[in-house]
């Protein structure tokens, strides 16, 4: 019998290895934060006393964005909402941008939400280490029109994880109506995280609801609370995961750069679903979550 070649030899040992190390499950650390446009808020009195913040800039804006950068950093997967995409409020400084690069993460998306004029510009933004396959910007019902969700899929059509922003209304009964087209887009996947500032509490008519008609359920046990950010009592902000996706560490980071506190969790995505590797210091801002060249 002839000897094996080189090359019959490097396939042998590549197959054994394919064998003997099977796909791992990619872990992935996801962050949610309602940002209010960088513009902190420490008291109740300050929606009145600060609120011309909203529509006009002010010097503790970058620096607050600064902070927010250094926090969202160490993520994976990070939702923001109320993001400036430049307008007067923000020295017409895109803070998506900014806060991209500052943070050096890979991908970005955003969706607008709200233009008033040149004086502000409402955002909900995703940012990515994980290379993304598909965006889709979705509008949610409601009498107000300007609240959305950002549906991110990774992996492929065949078995995809979903990742999906929101930003929900004010109102109960326009909530209802958005979580309604929620659960039918929820159920289609089997893995699906949703993210975001709900406006609701956990045991509410709502959220109970999208828990009672999908897979979702809530791994942050009676929910943590976030709001407001200086003496929170209230739980809006929530990350809610399908049972697939194994989960550790939720927890609510206290800093008070927004009258939102941010929440945290970390999964574990099956090997099944072909997420690659997170890219931690790649520097390529792209806005239509695609592969710069």
């Amino acid at each position: 019998m002839s000897d094996m070649t080189a090359t019959e030899a490097a396939a042998a040992s590549a197959a054994a290895l394919t064998q003997e190390t099977p796909p791992r499950a990619a872990r992935l650390r996801l962050l949610s934060y309602n940002i209010q446009a960088g513009a902190a808020a420490s008291r109740f009195r300050h929606y009145v006393t600060h609120s011309w913040k909203h529509v006009l800039p002010h010097s503790a804006c970058l620096q607050n964005l600064d902070n927010i950068a250094a926090i969202v950093h160490d993520y994976d997967v990070v939702g923001l909402q109320e993001v400036d995409a430049g307008s007067l409020r923000s020295y017409f400084i895109n803070q998506v941008e900014y806060l991209s690069q500052r943070a050096v993460f890979p991908y970005w998306y955003h969706q607008t939400n709200r233009i008033r004029g040149k004086r502000a510009q409402d955002v909900n933004v995703l940012l990515s280490r994980v290379t993304p396959t598909e965006v889709i910007d979705y509008r949610l019902p409601g009498v107000i029109p300007g609240r959305g969700a950002i549906f991110l899929r990774f992996g492929t059509r065949k078995e995809p994880l979903v990742v999906l922003l929101v930003h929900l209304a004010l109102s109960r009964r326009a909530r209802l109506k958005q979580l309604a087209f929620l659960i039918e887009l929820v159920n289609e996947y089997p893995h699906v995280v949703v993210m975001g500032d709900f406006n609701c509490e956990l045991q509410s008519r709502e959220i109970q609801t999208l828990l009672a008609n999908t897979r979702l359920r809530a791994p942050m046990g009676n929910g943590l609370n976030t709001f407001p950010s200086w003496r929170p009592f209230r739980n809006i902000d929530h990350i809610l995961v399908t049972p697939s996706l194994k989960t550790a560490n939720p927890r609510v980071l206290h800093y008070t750069y927004s009258d939102h506190l941010p929440i945290t969790l970390d999964i574990e995505v099956p090997s099944t679903v072909a997420v690659k590797p997170p890219q931690g210091t790649v520097a390529i801002r792209v806005q239509e979550v695609t592969q710069a060249p």
